[in-house]
C-alpha cells in the first residue's frame, strides 16, 4: 500500500529560526558576558531566565544525539568511564559526546556543549538528571543546586506544594551569588506569565488532535515541541505557537487529515524512539493509522503556572507531571486521553534505560484495557539505544495491531 502524502507545516520554518535563536544565544553567550545555567527539561527554567542566565537542556541534547543516530557510538565511552548501560541512554549519549568531543551541536556553530556557570535539576523526573549534572559539575568545579521533589504523587496538597516551594525559593540565593545579581520578582513574573501563554497555546495545538480526523501526529509534536521545551518564558516561543495554532485550526476547518483515510486513532504512552521517529511515522501513514495523542507530549503543558505566586505555582506545576504521580493517577489521566481523543487502542513503549517513562511493567496495560475495552500493543526498545530495539520484530507486531484495531 502506497503511504499518503503528507503537507508539511508552514510554521516549521520559524520552529527552526526559534530554535536558532536558542542555540545562537548559548553559543554567544560568553563572549557577551552572560552566563549559562544548565536546566532539567521540567525544572525552574522561569526562575533560570528571570535571573538573566542563558538556559540550556541537555535531554533536549539526548534527543538530538539519538535522532541523529549518534548515540550508539557514544554510550560505549560513558560505560568506560562507569556509567552502568542499563542508565538513562540521554545521560549515557550526553557524556560519552562530550568525552569524545563530538556533537551534532558543532553543526550550529558551537563548539560543543555551552559550559555551565550552574546546573539546576529536579528529580521530579528521575534520580539520573542528579548524577547527570553531579558529573558536570565536578568536571567543571561549579555549583550544582536542586529540587529533590518526591514520587509516586498521588494528590499534589498543600504540604508537598509548600515543601517543593520552599526548595526552589532556596535556590535564590545561591544562583544570585553565581549570576551576581539579586532576583527581580517581577522579572520573573512577566517570564512565569510568558511560560504560562507558551503552554497554554501548546497544550490547545495538542487538543487539535481531538477532530476527526486530527490534523497532527504524535510524531508531528516530537518535533513541535522544541520551542515549549528550551524556550519557555520567552516571547518568541509564544509568537511561534500562535502561528502553529493557525495552521492547525485551518487545517481542521479544511478537512486537512495528517493521516489521510485516518482509519484508527492510537495513544502512545511513554518516551519516543528517536532514532526511529521517521521510520515509525511512515509505517503508521502505510497503514492508515493516527497515533493522536502521547503522554510524553503533553509532558510540558503547565496550567498550574501563576504569576501571581510564582514559587507555590511552579511547585504545584512541576510537582503535577505525568511521570512523578502514582499509577492510580497515571491511569486516570490515560482513561480521560483516550475518551478525549476518540482512541481505538494504546501503543505502550518499554523504553529499556528509562524505567520511570515505561509504564508497562506493572499490570497497567492489562487494567486499563479491562476499563476502557481497548486493544494494547508493547514495543520494547529505547529512546536511544537502538542495540535495544528490533526493526523486524516492532514492524511485524505494529501489522498484527493495526489488524486487530480494523477487526474492532
Amino acid at each position: 500500500m502506497a503511504a499518503p502524502e503528507r503537507k508539511d507545516f508552514a510554521a516549521t520554518k520559524q520552529m527552526k529560526q526559534v530554535m536558532g535563536k536558542h542555540f545562537g544565544d548559548l553559543a554567544q553567550g560568553p563572549e557577551q558576558g552572560k552566563k549559562t545555567a544548565w536546566c532539567t527539561s521540567v525544572g525552574p527554567a522561569e526562575l533560570l531566565r528571570a535571573m538573566g542566565f542563558n538556559v540550556y537542556f541537555p535531554e533536549n541534547h539526548g534527543a538530538l544525539l539519538g535522532a541523529t543516530r549518534k548515540a550508539m557510538e557514544l554510550i560505549p565511552l560513558a560505560n568506560a568511564a562507569g556509567f552502568s548501560p542499563d542508565i538513562c541512554s540521554y545521560l549515557t549519549s550526553d557524556v560519552g559526546s562530550y568525552l569524545k568531543g563530538e556533537t551534532p551541536l558543532q553543526k550550529m556553530g558551537m563548539e560543543g556543549v555551552p559550559k555551565a556557570d550552574v546546573l539546576v535539576f529536579n528529580t521530579n523526573q528521575c534520580r539520573d538528571v542528579k548524577d547527570w549534572f553531579q558529573w558536570y559539575a565536578r568536571e567543571w568545579n561549579v555549583p550544582c543546586l536542586g529540587v529533590h521533589t518526591p514520587r509516586g504523587i498521588g494528590e499534589v496538597d498543600g504540604p508537598l506544594v509548600q515543601y517543593v516551594a520552599d526548595r526552589t525559593e532556596a535556590l535564590v540565593e545561591p544562583l544570585e551569588a553565581v549570576a551576581g545579581t539579586k532576583l527581580d520578582i517581577d522579572k520573573l513574573r512577566e517570564v512565569i506569565q510568558l511560560s504560562k501563554d507558551c503552554t497554554s497555546l501548546w497544550k490547545q495545538v495538542l487538543e487539535t488532535a481531538a477532530n476527526v480526523p486530527s490534523p497532527i501526529t504524535f510524531f508531528d509534536g516530537t518535533i513541535q515541541m522544541g520551542p515549549a521545551v528550551v524556550m519557555r518564558g520567552t516571547p518568541e516561543a509564544v509568537d511561534f505557537y500562535k502561528v502553529l495554532l493557525a495552521e492547525l485550526e485551518q487545517r481542521v476547518a479544511d478537512g486537512v487529515a495528517a493521516v489521510e483515510g485516518e482509519i484508527a486513532r492510537i495513544y502512545w504512552e511513554g518516551m519516543p524512539i528517536w532514532g526511529k521517529l521517521k521510520d515509525l511515522a511512515n509505517q503508521f501513514l502505510e497503514l492508515r493509522i493516527c497515533v493522536v495523542a502521547s503522554t510524553y507530549c503533553n509532558s510540558w503543558i503547565f496550567d498550574d503556572l501563576d504569576p501571581s505566586d510564582p514559587f507555590a505555582s511552579m511547585a504545584r506545576a512541576y510537582s503535577s507531571i505525568f511521570i512523578c504521580r502514582s499509577d492510580d493517577r497515571k491511569e486516570q489521566y490515560i482513561e480521560q486521553m483516550a475518551e478525549k481523543y476518540h482512541i481505538d487502542g494504546i501503543l505502550y513503549h518499554d523504553a529499556k534505560t528509562c524505567p520511570n517513562n515505561s509504564n508497562s511493567r506493572y499490570e497497567m496495560p492489562q487494567r486499563l484495557r479491562q476499563k476502557l475495552d481497548k486493544p494494547f500493543l508493547t514495543i520494547n526498545g529505547d529512546l536511544n539505544d537502538l542495540r535495544l530495539y528490533s526493526e523486524e520484530q516492532t514492524r511485524t507486531n505494529i501489522e498484527a495491531f493495526a489488524e486487530q484495531l480494523a477487526g474492532v
